[in-house]
């Protein structure tokens, strides 16, 4: 089967930017979220990503306007029925994404492949309730979607190679670079070693050892990363972090992944980075 059209589930940051990147890829693309107005807002940061793309003389109004005719934009689950590929892009609750596939499963063809864009939770599970886990797998991109180049391919436990292929070939596809995850493990290759390290970044802190900008400082020069931790942290969501800390301490048994106590009063405070405004730092 040859992939030309991608569902995509969630307009939000994520979601708005796995359809902007398959559409400027050439795929046409079903958007769906629970409002109108979701998607709308989605398209319209596209349309805006785009202008600053025409003013630096990387595209044309053309090719824009080409890029957002292949975009459909609905609210109904059903205009995702012709589909080849259903990317999930919804919120990082297990219950919600088992119900999305549940309904989509009574919906899309017979040969259409399932995949979410979870950060770290099991894809055997989601692919359980799916009713077809032999065609479902995890395609994990990262934000900003747009940019950043890699893309983890992963295997649930039925997950057939063919699935497997397909899901590979769409990234290449994209100009992505994919990297095969072969057991579904929490956090997969990324979020397994960057929630740890950002947790103790917090722990650091709240122990007074050094400052959050010392913290960020040390680790931009000494370990040579773009970015510190709690620029990480406040970039990604810190309830984010803290949500993907309680997963992997109840996924491993193991209190050592548990999210640091700065963490929760953070969120407790209403500061979770720079969608709220206000993390580790002011946005």
């Amino acid at each position: 089967m040859e992939i030309r059209v991608i569902g995509v589930l969630g307009a939000g940051t994520m979601g708005t930017g796995i359809a902007q990147t398959a559409a400027a890829a050439g795929y046409k693309v079903v958007l769906r979220d629970i409002k109108q107005e979701y998607v709308d807002a989605s398209v319209e940061r596209m349309n805006k990503y785009f202008l600053k793309s025409i003013e630096k003389g990387k595209m044309t109004h053309d090719q824009k306007d080409e890029i957002l005719s292949r975009i459909t934009k609905t609210d109904n689950l059903k205009d995702l029925e012709n589909v080849d590929m259903v990317i999930e892009a919804v919120l990082e609750d297990m219950e919600l994404k088992k119900s999305v596939f549940r309904e989509l499963n009574a919906i899309c063809k017979a040969d259409t492949i399932f995949a979410s864009n979870t950060s770290s939770m099991s894809i055997t599970e989601i692919a359980k309730d799916s009713g077809r886990p032999e065609r479902f797998c995890g395609i994990h991109f990262f934000n900003p979607v747009p940019v950043m180049k890699l893309v983890e391919v992963v295997y649930g436990m039925k997950s057939s190679e063919e699935t497997i292929e397909k899901a590979l070939e769409f990234a290449l596809s994209l100009g992505k670079t994919p990297v095969e995850v072969k057991k579904d493990s929490p956090g997969f290759i990324v979020n397994r070693l960057l929630i740890p390290y950002m947790n103790e970044a917090a722990r650091l802190l709240a122990e007074g050892v050094a400052s959050v900008e010392d913290i960020d400082t040390a680790v931009k020069l000494g370990l040579n990363y773009p970015m510190g931790p709690f620029q990480m942290l406040d970039f990604g969501g810190i309830d984010l972090s803290v949500t993907i800390s309680e997963y992997f301490k109840e996924e491993f048994n193991d209190m050592g992944y548990a999210p640091q106590p700065i963490l929760r009063q953070m969120i407790r405070a209403g500061k979770t980075g720079m969608k709220s405004g206000e993390g580790f730092y002011k946005y």
